[in-house]
């Protein structure tokens, strides 16, 4: 896609709103800040159209969208295949419970197991929705496994995760979470959970017990400041695990399908985890689709009635899902973030500025870490915004830069001498 010369292009595609009376950005922000409840404080940028990589706020003004949605729109808003997918499936059939079956969810399971590696029917599928669901249910089938596999006594299985870690919302995923605001007047919170350093094999090995069930872990933290374990990470805790009986959960719902440059982050250590938590770009950025993908033999703990999903595995969904593993295949989407990854973070470390303190990332997953006498992440991003770059702050100090892997250079470079001006 070529970088958009005005804005006469987005607002032809906008639908016709005769019968709706015409909004500015602070008319709409008021709005939303007094119906919508206060759990957020999104930027002031009410945007109304998508396309590619660019978006557009209510008063025609162009946006470069440098977040894709915390990894959700990996390829871009509106990329046309996943669209046309979302559109006929939509026409056809949408919703109809795990009830019935339906055309698309069987072979939904059967294209997602043999993409993440199980092959000949060795793999199995539990299909959810949202990121913090697959994790949820990641968690149930890891406790039930250790109480019929590995005999643990009832109710004493525990699960160890990261310092610094991001699973979800629900009340049992912030009870694995290090920040206090995540957990603060939220409680009781959910007993069985480990927290460990990040990256550190040694106090993994050191914390399992006979009752440990699990090492829930994310192959390169996003929400915890773009952190990057060490090489050789994954394969090390995928050793003690397998030492131990104890599964190896890889939470892949930010870093899967090509962000961190292969087709999951836990392939730059060449390993396969038991449990591959996946959501985000699953779902092409047009519709919310999760799953926990894992061996037959994990799965076969459960029997009808353990654990559903009114929308989980909805034929819709799953239509969107295999034509982004389609995608993910014909576009080279690993290789393309890999490439890009690598020119985009070293443009990034080239610029000159006493404000910054460190880049560091991954593929198209890459944070610029602020330095605290220079003021937070909030600050630029609010002044980035301003440049029509968005882009959104972490961990106090980190600026996330994650834009849509099908980003051009050129596209980047119009993002880049906006960023180099804010920081530089």
């Amino acid at each position: 896609m070529t970088v958009p010369s005005d804005t006469a292009t987005a607002v032809s595609q906008k639908p016709d709103a005769s019968q709706e009376p015409r909004y500015t950005n602070a008319q709409l922000h008021e709005i939303e800040h007094t119906y919508s409840a206060p759990n957020y404080d999104p930027l002031p940028a009410v945007l109304s159209v998508g396309k590619g990589v660019w978006v557009y706020d209510v008063e025609g003004r162009k946006h470069l969208d440098m977040l894709a949605g915390y990894s959700a729109l990996s390829f871009g808003h509106q990329h046309p295949r996943i669209m046309n997918a979302l559109l006929e499936q939509a026409q056809k059939l949408t919703v109809v419970s795990r009830a019935f079956e339906n055309d698309q969810l069987g072979l939904f399971c059967k294209e997602l197991a043999e993409f993440c590696g199980w092959k000949n029917g060795e793999g199995q599928v539990l299909p959810m929705n949202t990121g913090a669901e697959a994790v949820e249910s990641a968690i149930k089938t890891a406790r039930k496994w250790a109480y019929l596999r590995k005999g643990v006594p009832a109710d004493m299985a525990e699960i160890i995760c990261c310092d610094g870690n991001f699973h979800g919302r629900t009340t049992t995923v912030i009870s694995m979470s290090s920040v206090p605001q995540y957990r603060d007047y939220f409680g009781p919170l959910t007993p069985g959970f480990k927290r460990i350093p990040f990256g550190d094999p040694d106090a993994l090995a050191q914390a399992i017990t006979p009752n440990t069930a699990a090492f829930i872990v994310e192959p390169v933290q996003g929400e915890g400041g773009i952190n990057v374990p060490p090489d050789g990470y994954m394969a090390k805790c995928l050793e003690i695990c397998r030492k131990n009986n104890v599964l190896l959960i890889a939470d892949e719902v930010q870093t899967g399908f090509g962000r961190t440059g292969k087709t999951f982050a836990c392939d730059h250590d060449g390993i396969r985890p038991d449990l591959l938590v996946l959501g985000k770009a699953l779902g092409g950025g047009v519709f919310p689709v999760s799953a926990v993908v894992g061996s037959r033999e994990v799965f076969s703990i459960f029997k009808a009635g353990d654990h559903g999903s009114t929308f989980g595995g909805n034929p819709l969904g799953a239509a969107v899902a295999r034509e982004v593993l389609r995608v993910m295949k014909d576009e080279n989407i690993a290789e393309r973030a890999a490439e890009m990854g690598q020119w985009l973070r070293e443009r990034l470390q080239a610029i000159k500025s006493d404000k910054i303190k460190e880049v560091r990332g991954r593929g198209m997953l890459n944070g610029i870490e602020i330095r605290k006498e220079a003021g937070t992440a909030y600050d630029f991003v609010k002044q980035l915004l301003k440049e029509g770059v968005l882009c959104k702050d972490t961990a106090s100090q980190v600026i996330r830069i994650t834009p849509p892997i099908v980003i051009t250079k050129e596209e980047c470079e119009w993002g880049l001498e906006r960023i180099a001006r804010v920081l530089g």
